[in-house]
């Protein structure tokens, strides 16, 4: 019987002959653990030495950009140099994608947050305070308990040299727990690959910036770097960015800035009840936003004046309380009902799935995949439950430690088909901090902390740093990186296996930087610190203030913000119902999420994005939006380039920079 050849086959064919010959090389892990090595020092001078601007806060991160635009300007000049030193577009993916996940591991969302956590209550103990009996709650292998090994942290030793000695046990089962969180991001990311790739092909913006950098062509530049029209969008970034750079130097040179104040034009009640109301200019978010489809451009800017016209007719209502119209409160709510909607839409793949790993049905296939499903439903099935676990361990209720970090990894998958489906470069686009806040809204802190007992309470604050991270950030990472796997025709395996070492590479890194500077310099004059402690740290210090006053008087459970949580969660379902049978519906359900997530850096950036895609589509159709793309991916690659690589090189060597400050997330 003859056996007819459909396309999808051919393509699954070709990629066949393609993952031989793009597989992961020896050059390309070598380069990568090079450049993370600089990155490293990068990260050390730019952000906690003299902070001109968060370089591992932009998405992607800019050591990763700085490492694409490097190798893609190297590749086509080593055409004469011997094969073993030639560099394939694979290879600078395959660095790129390395750097995406090993950098951010010493940023501000995962080892600098994650040292204050388990030291501030030993150094900033006093008389005054219950920090000594708080931090006796935290268990004695998490952090060393030598009173001069934390002081010389937050002060500085006189040699300047860390007690690594004194680290290496409570950073290995640390690190236990980091690398658990990464193994279920990665099966997670895994598990719903197909689904979201192969069955809902979605765009995936950031991924085609970075493939149209890397089309290098052998003595050529990639023709997206031969394009005038994205020469034009980059000068234009250029351009405003450097004008902002002058002007830090020289105030009488003219410049945008960095945001201009709509609600400052709103004085009487009850309008003036629309503030924050502010235009952000954020280049990055305008020229990849470009690509993200009209109803969630749309829906952002709506959404987003929606709820500040909220607060005003709750004003006008006479219900003024603090915190209206708790819009992050409301993407919490959002994003619980978008993550069931994520597995009810994907039911038919995880029934695959499931099958595949655990009855090895046979008309599943899953030789393809970066690692088999079984394999992969062990990493998040494994790896979830060593997070669990390890919070145990540490003193954190049972019940607590699923509920906390069940709702951690709900928001990590959508932020992840966030990313892969809107592609807004923008880090904290999620709400962070309303893990452990929507707990204790719903419950209050009572059911929390029994008898006397304040561990549990005690350990919540310790893995804050899971609640402010970048792990929705990474898993996102994660999803890009085997997409482009897909598009660049490079081996899934060899891609998860490159991100599985720069996951181990970039902590070990982190870890190390982080420890030399702090002995050298002392925590509490980096990061913008004074004498007590940077940003981070005081970040740590509110969560253990917070749970100090709760041994006072107990937080009772505040119905309001919880309520809203119930209005993000309804809004979400009814915009998913609605979307089902109404094809054409103009609001997107993501929309809402990024708007009362993160919604003022984005919404003027997402209104111009809209209002330019539609005048093009009706004026020119398809062709003028495609001949535009180039633009706004110019506009993205200059933001980049000159904010990112130049300012961040730049600013890296003294502190007068601080007078001009890049916000990336």
């Amino acid at each position: 019987m003859a056996v007819s050849v459909t396309t999808e086959d051919r393509a699954e064919e070709a990629l066949d002959k393609a993952e031989v010959a793009h597989g992961l090389s020896a050059r390309a892990l070598i380069l990568s653990a090079a450049l993370l090595a600089g990155s490293l020092y990068w990260i050390r001078q730019a952000e906690l030495v003299s902070q001109p601007c968060q370089i591992t806060e932009s998405v992607p991160p800019i050591p990763a950009v700085a490492g694409l635009i490097l190798l893609a300007i190297i590749a086509p000049l080593l055409r004469r140099v011997p094969a073993f030193m030639r560099l394939s577009r694979a290879d600078i993916l395959i660095v790129y994608a390395f750097l995406t996940i090993a950098t951010p591991m010493a940023s501000v969302g995962v080892v600098r947050l994650f040292f204050p956590c388990v030291t501030a209550p030993f150094y900033f103990a006093d008389p005054d305070n219950e920090f000594e009996l708080l931090g006796s709650y935290i268990p004695q292998w998490a952090t060393p308990r030598d009173p001069e090994v934390i002081r010389t942290l937050y002060e500085g030793s006189l040699d300047e040299s860390a007690p690594w000695a004194a680290w290496l046990g409570p950073l290995a089962m640390w690190s236990i727990f980091f690398l658990a969180v990464f193994v279920a991001m990665l099966g997670i990311t895994v598990i719903f690959r197909r689904q979201w790739v192969e069955k809902e092909h979605l765009g995936f913006p950031i991924v085609q910036l970075v493939l149209n950098v890397a089309e290098a062509e052998p003595g050529r530049a990639a023709l997206f770097f031969r394009n005038s029209t994205m020469w034009t969008g980059f000068g234009l970034a250029f351009v405003y960015n450097l004008l902002n750079m002058l002007n830090a130097f020289n105030p009488a040179v003219p410049a945008l800035g960095k945001s201009y104040d709509i609600g400052a034009l709103f004085t009487e009640r009850p309008m003036d009840a629309i503030r924050p109301l502010v235009i952000q200019y954020r280049p990055a978010v305008l020229g990849i936003g470009y690509l993200v489809s009209l109803e969630v451009a749309l829906s952002v800017w709506v959404f987003y004046l929606l709820t500040r016209l909220e607060n005003v007719f709750a004003v006008i209502m006479g219900y003024e309380i603090s915190g209206m119209p708790f819009d992050r409160e409301q993407s919490s709510g959002g994003y619980l009902a978008l993550a069931l909607f994520l597995v009810w839409v994907a039911r038919g793949s995880l029934k695959d799935v499931l099958r595949k790993a655990l009855l090895s049905d046979p008309t599943v296939d899953d030789s393809r995949e970066p690692m088999s499903y079984r394999a992969a439903l062990l990493c998040a099935v494994l790896g979830f439950g060593t997070v669990v676990a390890f919070a145990v361990r540490a003193g954190m209720w049972l019940s607590t430690a699923l509920l906390y970090f069940s709702i951690v990894f709900a928001f990590m998958l959508v932020y992840s088909r966030m990313r892969a489906e809107a592609g807004a470069p923008m880090v904290w686009l999620f709400p962070y901090y309303e893990h452990k806040r929507m707990i204790l809204n719903a419950f209050g802190s009572k059911p929390f902390a029994t008898r006397g007992d304040w561990g549990n309470l005690t350990l919540f604050s310790t893995f804050m740093f899971m609640s402010r991270g970048y792990y929705q950030s990474s898993q996102a990472s994660v999803a890009e990186a085997l997409k482009i796997a897909d598009d660049a025709q490079i081996r899934r395996r060899s891609m998860a296996l490159v991100l599985l070492v720069a996951a181990l590479l970039g902590l070990l890194g982190a870890y190390y930087m982080h420890l030399q500077v702090y002995y050298q310099y002392g925590n509490n004059v980096l990061e913008g610190g004074t004498t007590s402690g940077g940003y981070r740290t005081r970040l740590a210090l509110t969560e253990y203030t917070e749970t100090e006053g709760y041994m006072k008087a107990h937080k009772p459970p505040d119905y309001q913000r919880s309520g809203a949580v119930g209005g993000g969660f309804v809004v979400v379902t009814a915009l998913v119902i609605l979307r089902s049978f109404f094809l054409k519906l103009p609001l997107h359900p993501l929309g809402f999420i990024m708007a009362t997530a993160y919604g003022s850096p984005t919404w003027a950036m997402f209104f111009v994005v809209w209002l330019t895609k539609s005048i093009a589509l009706k004026i020119g159709g398809m062709r003028l939006y495609r001949r535009l793309i180039p633009l706004f991916l110019g506009i993205a690659l200059g933001h980049f380039f000159t904010a990112g690589i130049v300012w961040g090189a730049i600013g890296s060597i003294g502190e007068m920079y601080r007078r001009y400050v890049v916000h990336f997330g």
